[in-house]
């Protein structure tokens, strides 16, 4: 796949799986915020969809240059999907961002500010729109990562992320991912920062993931998780930057 710029500013990336009726909406809101930022390349990560979304995919690709669309043979998950779209983005920053339509892309450019003061910077939902049972599920999540990891963040969970090129080296792939990005960062000794960002209800699609999986596989592999990150050094770019 070309690189569409030399060293494009930031490349976005967003995973999909079965969005057939969200991406469109989602993809023409996030075009004028992309306008606004400069070199942009965005990579869209059709994650083995059973329906029409590759081919909605492949139509923005068509009408919009700053696209390029990989398509998975098979559904491997949000993680590896995550995983992959990171090592492939050839952008000085990264931002991620969920492809069911509930993160606003016009939060982006307060996320990208925060990099001013920060390597890594996530977005929380002040005001989440999900159902009093999930949002009840999350805080109890958040509240034991918070307290067996450390990561000194409230809500892991929020799909708006951004970062410095050099801190994808802190990641392994884990089909869990989303759930322990910031553990990792800090972890490898990056600084870290979180701003309040929108959060929208569900309009299109269902969501892929139910309350049991949200409970049994991240605490299986937060246990995995807690003994990573007491056991690994700082991160190679870290070091250096601090010796400078």
């Amino acid at each position: 796949m070309p690189d569409l710029h030399p060293s494009p500013r930031l490349s976005i990336i967003i995973p999909f799986f079965d969005e057939e009726d969200a991406a469109p909406a989602l993809l023409a809101e996030l075009r004028p915020v992309v306008d606004g930022l400069g070199a942009v390349e965005v990579l869209l990560i059709d994650d083995g969809s059973r329906d029409g979304t590759g081919r909605v995919l492949d139509e923005v690709a068509a009408a919009w240059p700053a696209v390029r669309v990989i398509h998975f043979a098979q559904n491997q998950g949000q993680g590896p999907a995550l995983f992959f779209g990171i090592h492939q983005a050839c952008g000085e920053a990264i931002a991620l961002l969920d492809g069911d339509g509930q993160n606003d892309p016009a939060d982006l450019p307060a996320l990208l500010a925060a990099l001013d003061e920060a390597d890594f910077v996530t977005g929380y939902r002040a005001k989440r729109q999900d159902s009093t049972l999930r949002r009840w599920m999350s805080r109890f999540a958040n509240a034991i990562r918070s307290r067996v990891l450390r990561d000194g963040m409230r809500d892991t969970g929020c799909g708006l992320k951004v970062f410095r090129r050099e801190v994808r080296e802190a990641l392994i792939p884990l089909r869990t991912l989303y759930s322990f990005i910031p553990a990792m960062v800090r972890a490898a000794g990056f600084r870290m920062a979180e701003r309040p960002v929108g959060h929208r209800p569900r309009t299109r699609g269902t969501s892929k993931y139910g309350l049991w999986v949200m409970l049994w596989r991240p605490l299986v592999d937060m246990l995995g998780m807690a003994w990573f990150i007491r056991r690994r050094g700082a991160s190679p770019a870290r070091i250096a930057e601090v010796r400078r």
